[in-house]
């Protein structure tokens, strides 16, 4: 990197809550946000925003009669994006840019206009405006009153760090001074749950399931013999510029991406080359023995998950840092996954102590924590690795 980049705030809103408070003290114990959710057909396991969080996104809709008609995606997105700029002392003058993409985008929305055409063969006025992905940045815009750049992108499960790796770009070019960035996802819905059915990956639900005392998603345990990926829902954004401010609450020192060529729509390879090269370019000059976290992408599944840790091996060898993730908790929130890692590992830098998978084979944890990797990466192999420190 030319230089490094500040993190002066970061939002988000999940299974896990949407205060630092909230957030950090879900993270220190062992529960899960997981839960068994009833659709038309079946019910299936995911990891829902909490009710209290649900009632602020109902309040924002009644702020302006506009805002009714949007997706949660949209709304997730403007919830946290109000609160990251809310602890900065930017202004709308400020022209700052936004980068907020999603995965699947205004799921509800679409479905729901398309359930209205294939039984009516019309479709409401706003069925266009609010389910077009570049919808999420521009009301974001409008809601922050501000008129810099707006960019909205799908990049899969590897969105969030995507509009981080373009933040930087804007940055590091001079083209802006400020840059808003993060991914959201509202993707509960019965279609996407099924997607992931037929693509065989998804954690099995179970009425009789003790939610509590079991972990349905089991990202990170390297002995599990099924697929155990469960969906979640959220948004995450942090506030970036250029350069070492005094109030940041974290600095980005290194960045990596990559894609690999794959042998089919959803694999990986078995050593995750893509992560390989992602990794390495973040780590530059930096040697793997400074990195004592990495916030493992881990969504959950056999290949996922092993591929991941195959090629964290083949990059530190023998001194492989202390390996976690969060989708255990707060499920894979696809487009959004990526920030609410960086996040995690922002929580675990500023309070020094690393958190662990329950169910995953022990590690020592580090004494300090200076650095950590976060990984990301998608459909179509597309990797990006992000390197913190304090």
């Amino acid at each position: 990197m030319k230089q490094p980049i500040s993190i002066l705030s970061i939002a988000s809103i999940s299974a896990l809550g949407n205060s630092q408070e909230e957030i950090w003290s879900n993270y220190l114990n062992d529960q899960h946000g997981i839960t068994e959710k009833k659709f038309e057909h079946f019910s299936a396991l995911v990891a829902q925003i909490s009710k209290e969080n649900s009632q602020e996104i109902t309040a924002l809709k009644k702020l302006d009669s506009k805002y009714k008609n949007l997706d949660n995606s949209v709304l997730y997105a403007m919830l946290v994006a109000r609160k990251a700029i809310k602890k900065t002392a930017w202004e709308p003058k400020d022209n700052f840019g936004i980068n907020i993409g999603s995965s699947r985008g205004a799921t509800t929305l679409f479905e729901k206009y398309h359930r209205e055409f294939l039984s009516e063969n019309k479709t409401s006025t706003l069925s266009s405006p609010t389910t077009t992905l570049g919808n999420i940045s521009s009301w974001v815009a409008h809601d922050l009153q501000t008129s810099g750049p707006e960019i909205s992108h799908s990049i899969t499960c590897s969105t969030a760090l995507h509009s981080l790796l373009n933040g930087i770009a804007w940055l590091q070019a001079g083209m802006s001074d400020k840059f808003l960035v993060g991914g959201s996802e509202a993707a509960l819905t019965d279609f996407t749950i099924a997607q992931m059915q037929a693509l065989k990956i998804y954690a099995k639900g179970n009425a009789q399931l003790d939610l509590a005392s079991q972990y349905p998603c089991r990202a990170f345990d390297l002995e599990k013999k099924e697929n155990t990926m469960v969906i979640g829902e959220g948004a995450a954004v942090i506030c970036l510029e250029r350069g070492v401010h005094k109030n940041a609450i974290a600095q980005i020192i290194g960045i990596g991406y990559a894609t690999e060529i794959l042998a089919h729509n959803i694999s990986i390879s078995a050593e995750a080359n893509c992560f390989q090269k992602s990794m390495n370019m973040a780590l530059g000059e930096y040697s793997p023995d400074e990195i004592d976290v990495i916030v493992m992408h881990a969504p959950g599944t056999i290949k996922g998950d092993s591929s991941e840790v195959n090629a964290i091996k083949k990059v530190f060898c023998n001194n492989v840092p202390f390996l976690t993730t969060n989708k255990w908790k707060l499920g894979h929130t696809f487009g959004a996954s990526g920030m609410l890692s960086v996040e995690f590992a922002v929580l675990m830098l500023q309070y020094q102590q690393a958190i662990e998978v329950p169910f995953a084979e022990k590690q020592q944890h580090p004494k300090k924590i200076k650095k950590v990797l976060i990984n990301a990466v998608g459909f179509g192999g597309n990797a990006v690795s992000i390197l913190l420190t304090k």
